[in-house]
């Protein structure tokens, strides 16, 4: 059994933005070039892309999760139990912008880059699903050391 059942990684990209660099971003942080673009209008009218990319294994979840970094990684194992609704999917946010610059932080906000994840945990609870969660980035983790 795996970790991960399914992993997406999502941004908005409105008319004001450089496509070409937020689709550049997505593929970086999620390790592919297989992001999808999706045209959509904005609350004002204004057109808006959606890119968006699926990860299938855990592997390529891991190498997402080596890219962000450690104190991103430290982090999340301190408030997964935060991050993990009642359907035992996993849930944070990267702000965009400071990725854009390179930096990758741990987002409040709304313009962001989503990283949604749905943890296997059989029976589907979450106390196990924040278990696996954890034992799964405190592995990432340890491959900084």
């Amino acid at each position: 059994m795996g970790v991960f059942h399914w992993t997406k990684v999502r941004l908005f990209c409105y008319a004001t933005e450089d496509g070409e660099k937020l689709h550049d971003l997505i593929a970086t942080v999620a390790g592919t070039d297989e992001a999808d673009a999706e045209m959509s209008d904005g609350h004002h009218g204004n057109t808006m892309i959606i890119f968006s990319a699926d990860l299938k294994s855990d592997a390529e979840c891991r190498g997402l999760f080596e890219r962000l970094g450690k104190d991103i990684v430290a982090e999340l194992i301190d408030t997964v139990s935060d991050r993990i609704d009642d359907d035992c999917t996993f849930h944070m946010r990267i702000d965009k912008q400071a990725a854009v610059c390179g930096r990758y932080e741990i987002a409040h906000h709304g313009d962001v880059l989503s990283i949604t994840c749905k943890v296997a945990s059989h029976p589907a609870k979450k106390e196990l699903a924040e278990k696996n969660m954890r034992k799964f980035l405190e592995n990432v983790l340890a491959s900084f050391r």
